[in-house]
């Protein structure tokens, strides 16, 4: 392993660890020997970065350490090229715009042989479902700005939707959004339905009108989320 990708490495572990990490842990989950755990220490701590203890008492990174946007790996600059060209195909415009800026930005700090491997990545994001084969048609895009939608997660901020169901029925729900998830054919608001009182799954292509309020909703959306997890099933991500 090149020693700045260890230094690297090693970053990540500490920051996986919020108690002091003794330096054999961190020896044996890199792979390398106790001598050089605390060589790279002494290293990182020269290059800013605010890590706390000593051999045989156990180490621990401070919050505020940032690394140098340079130092990613082959694999870190193929996921980012991938998710972006995901994101790309297979959400709305203001995020699709949104993950090619990012991906510009990212490229412009890198040296010429790391722009060149995402300028050149083999990785491609492919067709939603059945395209590849002219099965099934392009998915219209939702006919909804899905920006409030977000701007209400971030927010933790109610909202107001006109939805209209698989017979065409209407009703008004004032929700408190929980997650937007998109999916080849589909996009699903999963949020708590003041009307249901539970949780409901609501297609974009079936919000009629929707309103971004000011009020606040009473709970953290984070325990929400697990809360909702838990209910339907679904494993934690990254």
């Amino acid at each position: 392993m090149a020693r700045a990708q260890r230094l690297l490495e090693l970053i990540q572990v500490l920051r996986r660890h919020r108690r002091p990490v003794s330096g054999q842990t961190l020896s044996d989950e890199l792979g390398v020997s106790l001598r050089t755990v605390y060589r790279d220490i002494q290293t990182l701590i020269g290059q800013g970065a605010s890590i706390d203890g000593e051999a045989g008492v156990g180490y621990v990174l401070r919050p505020g350490f940032v690394l140098p946007p340079l130092m990613l790996t082959d694999e870190e600059i193929e996921a980012l090229v991938l998710g972006s060209r995901w994101v790309a195909q297979r959400t709305d415009e203001p995020l699709a715009r949104a993950a090619q800026n990012a991906i510009a930005k990212i490229a412009a700090v890198l040296p010429p042989d790391l722009r060149d491997s995402i300028e050149g990545s083999g990785l491609l994001a492919g067709p939603p479902s059945g395209l590849a084969s002219g099965l099934v048609p392009e998915p219209e895009r939702a006919p909804i700005d899905l920006t409030p939608i977000r701007q209400a997660i971030r927010s933790e901020r109610k909202l107001v939707l006109q939805y209209a169901d698989a017979k065409g029925g209407r009703s008004r729900r004032t929700v408190w959004p929980v997650a937007l998830g998109f999916f080849d054919r589909v996009r699903v608001l999963a949020a708590w339905c003041e009307l249901r009182q539970d949780y409901r799954h609501f297609r974009t292509d079936r919000i009629v009108a929707l309103q971004l309020t000011d009020k606040r909703y009473p709970r953290r959306r984070r325990a929400m989320m697990q809360e909702w997890r838990a209910i339907e099933g679904i494993p934690e991500q990254i």
